[in-house]
């Protein structure tokens, strides 16, 4: 019996179709319209808060099908998006500052099967909704930064080095002035700075017995700080929306100077604009003990100092020279203190940092050291109807601390209210401080119910196709047909499973990649059945031409299969957005009717006519 596939091959398609159902059954269940609420910084979340949200829907009757904790933050789930936009407004007023209340989608799977941890496949910008924003980065600001960074590295050079000089500072037209005392410390400095740092250009100049150095950043230099600043900021913005967990977001540079950011399924841009701006990061400074506090307050704060104050409001005096910023932070995580149980936050610096750190507190064992928070948030003011944004700067002291060893990689800073204000300053630090500020200079919203629509017209399209297809190969290839359908059917099973194991996103060209392969599917069947049908008509047994018929097919199968997987690859790796989903789906859907369209059809056709005498096919 040469058209019986042996039982291993049976297991395995059986095995292959079970995973596919398994991992395709989430997408079945769909989202819910959701309402999602988390605290701010030091608010908690708890089935108190649960408990109180259920009652202002209740008495705003407006029904919520959940509400409850899931991973931290508390959703409230509705039947429809009506109800969820009039929640949001409901819960916004009573809830009231130190909440955030955003809109969300949330998986609509029961709990037996939430418990198995699989997942729906994420839907894009144009099926799900969501904010798409096109962003500038600031690059004057990150090139003046990185020249400010340089006037204390210099200043610092000059101290170690015992240069005598009168002042390091910043030129209002560009670049830093170092004023200094003779011609022969001019010099001097000259070659240590051209020595130590290689992207200044250092040019001398004379009035009369102020003998200057005018420092400025070389153009390769330059460059470079624009293009870091760049990436720097796609990385931050990336891990800071990650962290807070968008679903699939896109962010990526748009040309020398922009960034696009698209967040699928979040319809507040208020919120959106919070997880964007929002970073926070930690400046670690001497305090002033040289000099008196009262005298900062009352306006008469000494030149090298400046005056910040803890968050109970107690003022402290700290030096402007910085001992190192949160830049050079590559870890945070959240934990307990051993000797004090409160609340602290574990820091990991990266090489860099730790040799600086180490060197500058190896001379300050016995001294206070002071933990600066710095956080830039966007505040929301509704009047007269309208939305009023201004942008808020928070610069508060969270730790002092005596220094009692010299500090280097790993250290951890205290002074914290809770754990969960721990945990929320881990997470901000983890995700890093924008390299420079950024601009919404474009903003767009794709509302739910037009996400909707595209979702509607994309089934409806695959759905047109897979039946007109089905009735094409039923009505041409009878009984052969029937098998070509089922193998059809199995590879859009198998699509949406692969697309939800790999936790893609699915767009509307993903759907014209899936609506395409559906017809490419039963190319293979198709040459599979005419080679069939000739090896009949020359008068071949039917045993005899399946077999010809699959043996001498593959190979012109293999070969158009091959070519176009291989433009797919070229338009993943070339293309952008909407042209990745479409080579996505294209390219599984390529690889998986390959299986069902030659290992699965000959299966079944062996067990439907490969076992038994037969005097015709139904081809």
């Amino acid at each position: 019996m040469p058209n019986r596939f042996p039982l291993w091959k049976h297991v395995l398609i059986a095995a292959v179709l079970v995973v596919g159902v398994v991992f395709a059954l989430p997408n079945v269940f769909g989202e819910d319209a959701a309402v999602q609420i988390s605290g701010e910084r030091g608010v908690s979340v708890d089935t108190a808060l649960a408990a109180r949200v259920a009652g202002v829907l209740e008495a705003g009757d407006l029904p919520a099908r959940a509400v409850r904790l899931e991973d931290g933050r508390l959703l409230a789930r509705f039947a429809d998006t009506e109800t969820q936009l009039k929640a949001q407004d409901l819960l916004r007023a009573d809830l009231g500052p130190g909440y955030i209340v955003a809109l969300n989608l949330a998986p609509a799977m029961p709990a037996w099967l939430s418990a198995t941890g699989l997942l729906p496949m994420y839907l894009g910008l144009d099926l799900q909704g969501g904010v798409h924003f096109l962003m500038e980065v600031d690059m004057p600001a990150a090139v003046s930064q990185a020249v400010e960074r340089y006037t204390g590295d210099v200043r610092t050079l000059l101290r170690e080095a015992r240069v005598r000089y009168r002042s390091v500072a910043r030129d209002p037209r560009g670049g830093i002035i170092v004023r200094l005392r003779t011609a022969e410390s001019r010099e001097e400095a000259a070659q240590r700075i051209e020595r130590e740092f290689p992207d200044l250009i250092v040019a001398e100049q004379d009035l009369g017995d102020d003998f200057r150095l005018h420092l400025s950043l070389r153009e390769e230099a330059a460059r470079a700080t624009r293009e870091f600043a760049l990436q720097q900021n796609v990385t931050t913005l990336r891990n800071r929306v990650n962290e807070l967990g968008v679903a699939e977001p896109v962010i990526q540079r748009q040309g020398e100077t922009r960034i696009v950011v698209q967040l699928p399924g979040v319809q507040d841009t208020a919120r959106a604009k919070d997880i964007l701006g929002a970073t926070a990061t930690l400046e670690f400074r001497m305090v002033d003990d040289e000099h008196s506090v009262s005298d900062a307050v009352e306006g008469r704060v000494p030149a090298g100092s400046r005056l910040y104050f803890e968050r109970s409001g107690r003022p402290v005096l700290l030096y402007r020279q910085l001992m190192l910023t949160g830049d050079s932070i590559i870890d945070a995580a959240s934990g307990i203190d051993q000797q004090s149980g409160s609340p602290a936050v574990f820091i990991t610096l990266d090489g860099k940092g730790a040799r600086i750190f180490s060197e500058r507190t190896k001379d300050k064992i016995g001294r206070s050291m002071a933990v600066v928070f710095i956080e830039n948030k966007t505040e929301i003011r509704r009047v007269d109807g309208e939305d009023l944004r201004s942008r808020r700067t928070i610069e508060e002291v969270i730790n002092i601390a005596t220094i009692r060893d010299r500090l280097g990689k790993r250290f951890q800073i205290t002074g914290l209210d809770s754990t969960s204000e721990a945990r929320d300053l881990a997470l901000l630090l983890r995700a890093g401080a924008l390299a420079a500020p950024i601009e919404i200079i474009e903003e767009r919203t794709v509302g739910p119910s037009l996400g909707q629509d595209n979702i509607d017209q994309g089934l409806r399209s695959v759905i047109l196709g897979f039946v007109l297809v089905l009735g094409f190969m039923a009505f041409w290839y009878r009984g052969f047909g029937l098998v070509a359908n089922l193998a059809l059917a199995a590879n859009l099973v198998l699509i949406v499973a692969v697309l939800s194991m790999l936790q893609a996103t699915l767009t509307l060209p993903g759907i014209a990649g899936i609506v395409l392969t559906v017809g490419m599917a039963v190319d293979a069947n198709v040459l599979i059945f005419e080679r069939i049908r000739e090896e009949l008509r020359n008068r071949n047994t039917p045993q005899a031409s399946i077999q010809a018929g699959y043996q001498k097919a593959f190979s012109t199968i293999l070969d158009a299969n091959v070519t176009t997987l291989i433009a797919a690859v070229v338009l993943f790796g070339f293309g952008t957005g909407p042209i990745k989903g479409f080579a996505i789906t294209l390219s599984i859907g390529i690889i998986t009717s390959m299986f069902t369209a030659i290992m699965g059809t000959r299966a079944v056709v062996g067990l439907a006519w490969g076992g038994r005498r037969v005097a015709a096919l139904s081809i």
